[in-house]
């Protein structure tokens, strides 16, 4: 039965990657923050952990509860938009952001990756078209845009350090999603990217190491 670990699994992309994989007859492990989202995770039958991407115990406490394991895939999924307004962003709004977006992947990857890459199997990790510096056309939302972008270079050097051990790793933008961040007027649901993403990862090939992708596969500008 091949396993499947989902970081930040309480709602929206997280949640319907664990219920997906589940339907599929994968063993699932999966983390959220509220003990009421552990409990949802457990009655879709997954092996649910709590986690707060932001602290530095719990993660080395996943770290702790997930040694030996060999993942097949992985998907770092939480993260936060931060405040919708544009403009001078305080010192609490860049932390929040960079550390729930940035921080905790650059402190999670390294722990995952070789997990992944002893089953050479996948990585991937939610970031989002509006990273994208070659295709940006617009400027809303900057401070949200910056932690995608480099959080996207977390990912590109978990690529080149973990590719050469077996592992895939793809950040992968989820189009706009009928979820509490892109809401109700967003263009697809979250089963549609849901099945769009885990095809396009379960079809990577080693070549795909550290690339930028539309959920449906499509290349996107770094």
């Amino acid at each position: 039965m091949p396993t499947a670990l989902i970081i930040g699994a309480s709602r929206g992309i997280g949640h319907e990657l664990v219920r997906q994989y589940r339907a599929d007859g994968w063993r699932v492990i999966a983390t959220a923050r509220k003990p009421e989202d552990i409990d949802s995770l457990t009655r879709l039958g997954a092996e649910a952990h709590a986690l707060d991407v932001t602290d530095l115990d719990a993660i080395a406490g996943l770290g702790w509860k997930l040694d030996d394991e060999k993942i097949d895939t992985a998907w770092l999924v939480a993260g936060i938009y931060g405040p919708r307004s544009d403009g001078f962003p305080t010192q609490d709004d860049f932390d929040s952001v960079m550390h729930t977006n940035v921080l905790a992947a650059m402190r999670l990857l390294p722990i995952v990756a070789p997990l992944v890459a002893s089953t050479r199997g996948k990585l991937g990790v939610l970031s989002s078209r509006m990273a994208s510096i070659g295709g940006r056309n617009g400027a809303n939302g900057s401070l949200y845009r910056a932690s995608k972008a480099a959080l996207n270079s977390v990912l590109r050097d978990t690529a080149i350090t973990h590719g050469p051990q077996g592992a895939t790793c793809i950040a992968f933008h989820p189009g706009w999603v009928q979820t509490d961040m892109g809401g109700s007027a967003a263009a697809i649901s979250a089963e549609h990217s849901v099945r769009d993403l885990r095809a396009t990862l379960a079809n990577a090939t080693p070549a795909a190491n550290g690339s930028f992708l539309n959920h449906d596969g499509e290349p996107i500008p770094w």
